[in-house]
């Protein structure tokens, strides 16, 4: 295994566990929406709002072409990535990849009125819509892991225990905390 990749709906937890597990792990962290602000000196609501989502995906793909090179990092992804078939690909090539899933009320709560999400804008059907057209691409993840009841150190947790099991217990030196 030379990556983590954390796949899912947005708010689902994924940049909050994957730092949290980067940290355990003593690899790197990689948030791919940041990473896209970073290139293009724009956030992704400034994306989606000069150029459209299909820049944003064209970026993103580049993105993830090179992080997808690296070795030891835990990538947290946009919730859209792994919709593309070639950034499915180029993840899963080097990494496990594991799906975080949360109600869609548990993420609507979590996202609250901070909502910087373009593609959350809409009305509540229009959200439900998306987030179930998408839980079919999610669930191909290697593991899922709902977090709808849990803290950020449970999923992490969860997930070092699978790595421990995937690895030999290559991990067993890892705290549970």
């Amino acid at each position: 295994m030379q990556n983590i990749v954390l796949i899912g709906f947005m708010g689902t937890g994924k940049s909050t566990v994957g730092k949290r597990l980067a940290q355990a792990l003593a690899w790197d962290f990689v948030d791919t929406d940041n990473e896209i602000g970073e290139i293009t000196n724009l956030s992704v609501t400034e994306i989606f709002r000069r150029h459209g989502e299909t820049r944003f995906r064209s970026e993103e793909s580049i993105v993830v072409a090179r992080l997808s090179q690296l070795d030891h990092i835990v990538i947290a992804t946009g919730g859209g990535t792994v919709l593309n078939p070639l950034n499915w690909k180029a993840l899963a090539h080097k990494g496990t990849v594991i799906g975080l899933h949360a109600s869609l009320e548990e993420i609507l709560n979590r996202i609250g009125h901070k909502n910087d999400r373009p593609l959350l804008k809409g009305s509540k059907e229009e959200i439900e819509k998306l987030w179930s057209e998408r839980q079919g691409c999610y669930a191909q993840a290697d593991y899922m892991i709902d977090t709808s009841q849990k803290n950020i150190d449970e999923v992490v947790s969860e997930i070092l225990t699978i790595l421990r099991r995937l690895n030999n217990n290559e991990f067993s030196g890892i705290a549970n905390d």
